[in-house]
């Protein structure tokens, strides 16, 4: 039987950490996987900002994410899992969401205990399901699965809404529900990551996004601690929309992208990237900038 990309996710996971880059969109995910890296995450956050221009609210619907996180998972041979809010719903659309992704190549997914409509996991407001809904939710994501090892990983938004001591209690209840990891999300200090790890016996996910309310410890520090996924869900988009901010401002003041063209990836690099035309002798004799 053909090794699938959930099944290959597991297997980094059980020889140790494992780096993933969030995007939001395939070509950045090819880059992703040509800068070496094994596994790529596909932001929530990134598909709303980056294709529709909204906010991370719960506003893209299962078919709009499906069909996304599909792009990105056809275009690499990297495993990939994605943001898939709160289900999109209850128990029974919690077993969609989890067959349509599946169908559509990732290796996996992570689900908040978060009312509808959600929030971003690092902002105030937030409001949680009840712990039996969600463990609900959890058995229904892992009874829905075609693939055995689809990664299920459940993700507990309770640290600023019921306190560090709750969220534990609640991410052993989704454990024993079947969970296959935990995303404990914005922990507020390197100890609160570290206690969680000891108490918590599954695989972890750490969410090093910036501008929240974690710090930023490094995916060596994290795997130290017991953590096994590691995502930076934000951190490229964030790179490129403020070099692009930069390029328009400077564009509209001097009315030329002449002093940019150093600082642009080429049409061949591009070309390349995407995997077309890939024959030297198609190439123009003067690198087209």
């Amino acid at each position: 039987m053909q090794k699938t990309k959930a099944r290959g996710l597991r297997e980094l996971i059980a020889k140790g950490a494992v780096m993933m880059p969030g995007v939001p969109n395939a070509a950045m995910a090819r880059q992703v996987e040509r800068a070496g890296f094994d596994a790529v995450y596909i932001s929530g956050a990134g598909m709303a900002n980056a294709t529709a221009g909204v906010p991370d609210i719960g506003l893209l619907t299962l078919t709009e994410v499906a069909q996304l996180a599909g792009y990105v998972a056809s275009a690499v041979d990297i495993p990939a899992i994605v943001d898939a809010d709160t289900g999109f719903g209850g128990a029974e659309n919690v077993a969609r969401t989890v067959r349509e992704l599946g169908r559509a190549g990732l290796a996996g997914c992570h689900i908040e205990d978060q009312e509808f409509p959600k929030r971003c996991g690092h902002l105030a407001g937030k409001d949680l399901v009840d712990i039996d809904e969600m463990v609900g939710k959890i058995a229904a994501a892992v009874n829905a699965r075609r693939d055995p090892n689809f990664l299920i990983i459940a993700r507990a938004d309770g640290r600023a809404v019921e306190g560090f001591e709750t969220t534990v209690k609640r991410a052993r209840r989704y454990v024993e529900a079947g969970a296959d990891a935990i995303f404990p999300e914005a922990l507020q200090s390197a100890d609160e990551f570290r206690d969680f790890a000891k108490e918590i016996k599954a695989p972890l996910l750490a969410n090093m996004t910036e501008f929240g309310k974690s710090p930023l410890l490094s995916f060596q520090e994290l795997s130290d601690i017991g953590y096994k996924l590691v995502i930076f869900p934000m951190s490229a988009f964030r790179v490129s929309m403020k070099a692009s901010e930069e390029f328009l401002r400077d564009l509209k003041k001097r009315g030329t992208q002449s002093d940019w063209i150093e600082k642009m990836q080429t049409r061949k690099e591009l070309y390349e990237l995407l995997d077309y035309d890939p024959n030297a002798e198609n190439w123009p004799a003067v690198d087209d900038r």
